[in-house]
């Protein structure tokens, strides 16, 4: 404390120093030390132990202000344990480190409301349980003073909700349980109800390990809030331990976590509430979550909400089919709530090959990254340009030691990949810390039928994929020709390659990698996936195998999609020229990967709108002037600012103009959300019109909505097939029972064609 650091020079017990403080008390020669006074010119006064001219020890601290502190201090600063009283008559008793609360502690605040646990900067951090003045609490983990982790919101008509939270918004997969004995098992996304779950009436049979957690049980809740001492603050700690092991549904319940611009806790249904951490929370209650059709022996509904709008409710026949077995119960909703990834630990299958992995990728990097950048040459692309090197577990003369096993390892064209990355604006260190970071890698289902594993990195901005032998034949003959068609067109929708790896374990098995960027890393949700090829032979999903995390194919897409003109001529010239290329390769069986986010119908969203606008610090004057200066559909559209927008990932090239903003480089304003960037292929503004009845990808209910503002990502995926014999023959043999242009199978002239007329049905010309 800089106030408590003053010259004492030759003075005397008692006497005013020449700055006008007064200090009384022990000195050790010339300077304070021991018990004594110390009252600066401002009547800030201390009053407590010294060491040396700096406070240290035990002492209080009262200022003019009417604030007061009581505890340890340390070298000036208060450090140690204390309490300290405001002046707007919050008291904080816990913890403290240079001047911040600091480790385990309790705040009372000015309106009654309560915090105890753990505190990082003046700030909670960590596992903590926040009490309402009205009663309602929040136990779980906190982050820079914000809700952030898993935790559980109990209000005190007795709902609960176990969630994962981002910045103070649910988000993430949890479920919510009502007094009534209702439960909806779902994924929220910034506060709003998104995507797909379970509601469950009263009496239906939920799965048995969906039980609240333990630490918010009345007697819990109770004993944590009386607290006032050591022994209850030991509690407290005994407590938050017990709820990072008991709830049981954290493992299978992991999604990964997306930046939010939600600045306060606040849950949003869609029948209006809001639960806000500035205000008296009103707790949701099952009736106004049910949508009763009078069909009473219904107890199980299958739900779909886009931003907080139920969308379409479909009954089960009771309790879902679900079997009688409590053991095979829990373990049929585990396997459908677990999602399409899990995080590779250790024991996983893929646990040392990700280790490898990780070690190859960092050992290549950090030694092409000295090199300066130059353009890449001929030779670069040849069988001698490879990296070759052996990673025994002791380690080596260039190689550190690691615990997974030994193994050989090779990269293929190091300078090539370097160069592609720096295209796309990657940086080194960057791209090190997402794949070879402290995190590890998840493991992704294969989407497709070539039995390839696909591994994510912790950000998402990257996938791993596994090769056969040949297809790294195939992308190694293409590469020259796929670098320049790269560097030529920025605004390519053909996958991103950054890297091609190869693991040689012991007993000679050989796992082939490449690295791709995500095209799907992004904050907002995509709602629907679709593989599309402009094949129709068995080119259609079962319904019983659709789940919100299923890839759809082309006869499951029942919109078509409206863009604006100078998008859909932009976006038709770069899939010409891809298409082009791809087929100068002679590659088929590529398709368009296409993801759609959708937006809440206008007359049906609620007052949460409004809300969300002001959390992303847009306000409705700003709101009135976007729509003033552009707007494109039910979209906001904005001249753009660089550095103001969230970007997709691996972005590079020109912008897309929009036709109705002066044909300008524009920005995309989601209220509640954020402004995007728009480029070809990624956060693009589109409207979906519903062409026919679907029951296999049905959205919504047909007879109220037939239209949806959207935001399209889209690129070629799959592009390492060439049409050599095993095709020909595969075509002659398809040929003879099927329309020869109905099988993927087909000359690579003829499928590009085709898949280019397919996508001019999907996105049409408007009148």
């Amino acid at each position: 404390m800089a106030t408590g650091e003053t010259s004492t020079g030759n003075i005397q017990r008692g006497n005013t120093l020449p700055n006008g403080d007064v200090y009384v008390g022990n000195f050790a020669g010339l300077v304070p030390h021991g018990f004594g006074k110390y009252m600066w010119t401002d009547g800030t006064l201390y009053y407590g132990e010294w060491d040396t001219s700096k406070m240290t020890g035990r002492g209080a601290i009262q200022w003019p202000s009417g604030a007061s502190y009581d505890g340890d201090l340390c070298g000036g600063f208060i450090d140690g344990a204390g309490t300290f009283k405001g002046v707007d008559g919050s008291l904080y008793k816990g913890s403290w480190r240079m001047n911040k609360k600091h480790g385990m502690g309790t705040m009372i605040y000015a309106n009654s409301d309560t915090y105890e646990g753990f505190w990082n900067e003046g700030l909670p951090e960590g596992f903590g349980k926040y009490t309402w003045a009205d009663g309602n609490t929040y136990i779980g983990s906190w982050k820079s003073g914000k809700m952030n982790g898993r935790g559980v919101m109990k209000w005190t008509n007795g709902d609960t909700l176990d969630c994962n939270w981002v910045n103070g918004l649910a988000h993430g997969k949890g479920f919510c349980k009502y007094a009534s004995g209702a439960c909806y098992i779902g994924t929220w996304d910034r506060g709003l109800k998104d995507g797909h779950g379970m509601f469950y009436q009263p009496g239906s049979k939920m799965p048995c390990n969906l039980e609240v957690s333990e630490c918010v049980t009345d007697h819990d809740v109770s004993s944590a809030s009386s607290s006032g001492n050591e022994n209850a603050n030991r509690g407290l700690l005994f407590l938050l331990q017990n709820l990072c092991n008991t709830w049981r549904i954290r493992s299978f319940f992991h999604r990964p976590r997306r930046i939010s611009n939600g600045t306060a806790p606040v849950f949003d249904d869609n029948s209006g509430n809001q639960f806000s951490e500035d205000s008296s929370t009103v707790p949701l209650t099952a009736d106004e979550c049910l949508q009763d059709n009078g069909v009473d022996k219904v107890l199980v509904y299958e739900r779909e909400y886009v931003q907080g709008v139920l969308i379409s409710e479909k009954p089960k026949e009771h309790d879902s089919g679900m079997p009688d077995s409590s053991k095979a119960q829990e373990h049929t909703w585990q396997k459908q709530a677990g999602g399409p990834m899990e995080t590779i630990y250790k024991g996983h299958r893929s646990y040392y090959l990700m280790l490898n992995l990780q070690l190859g990728i960092r050992y290549t990097v950090g030694k092409i990254t000295p090199v300066p950048l130059r353009e890449v040459r001929s030779n670069d692309f040849g069988p001698r340009a490879r990296i070759r090197m052996y990673f025994p577990c002791e380690g080596s003369q260039y190689t550190p030691p690691h615990c997974s096993v030994n193994f050989f390892w090779k990269d293929y064209c190091p300078m090539v990949f370097r160069n592609l990355r720096e295209m796309f604006h990657i940086d080194a260190a960057d791209y090190m810390m997402s794949i070879c970071g402290d995190d590890s890698l998840k493991e992704l289902s294969s989407p497709g039928k070539s039995g390839s594993i696909f591994y994510l990195s912790q950000d998402e901005r990257f996938v791993i994929k596994t090769l056969r032998k040949a297809e790294l034949k195939i992308l190694l003959k293409m590469l020259p020709k796929y670098y320049n068609h790269v560097r030529a067109y920025d605004n390519t929708l053909i996958t991103k390659f950054f890297g091609v790896h190869r693991i040689t374990l012991k007993g000679g098995r050989k796992v082939r990698f490449v690295v791709m960027g995500n095209m799907f890393c992004t904050e907002l949700r995509i709602h629907r996936k679709y593989d599309l090829k402009g094949s129709t032979q068995g080119r259609s999903t079962k319904k019983q195998n659709i789940n919100e995390n299923t890839t759809l194919k082309d006869l499951d897409l029942s919109y078509v999609f409206h863009v604006d003109k100078p998008w859909r001529d932009a976006l038709f010239r770069q899939i010409s020229l891809d298409c082009m290329f791809l087929e100068s390769q002679s590659i088929i069986d590529y398709s368009m990967l296409l993801g759609i986010h959708f937006r809440a119908p206008s007359h049906l969203k609620t007052s949460t709108s409004q809300q969300n606008s002001l959390e992303s610090g847009i306000s409705d004057t700003d709101l009135l002037q976007y729509e003033e200066k552009s707007s494109w559909k039910g979209f906001m559209l904005v001249a753009h600012e660089p550095g103001t927008t969230v970007g997709g990932s691996h972005i590079r090239g020109s912008m897309v103009r929009a036709s109705e903003a002066g044909y300008e480089e524009v920005d995309l304003v989601l209220p509640g959300t954020g402004r995007f960037r728009v480029q070809l292929g990624v956060n693009m503004p589109a409207r979906a019109l519903k062409v026919r009845e679907d029951m296999n990808t049905e959205l919504e209910n047909p007879n109220s909505i037939e239209e949806y503002d959207v935001v399209l990502y889209l690129g070629i995926i799959d592009i390492l097939q060439e049409y050599n014999v095993s095709k020909r023959v595969e075509h002659a043999v398809k040929s003879l029972k099927f329309d020869p242009l109905s099988i993927s199978a087909v000359d690579p002239s003829s499928y590009a064609k085709r898949f280019v007329k397919f996508l001019e049905s999907v996105f049409p010309e408007q009148d």
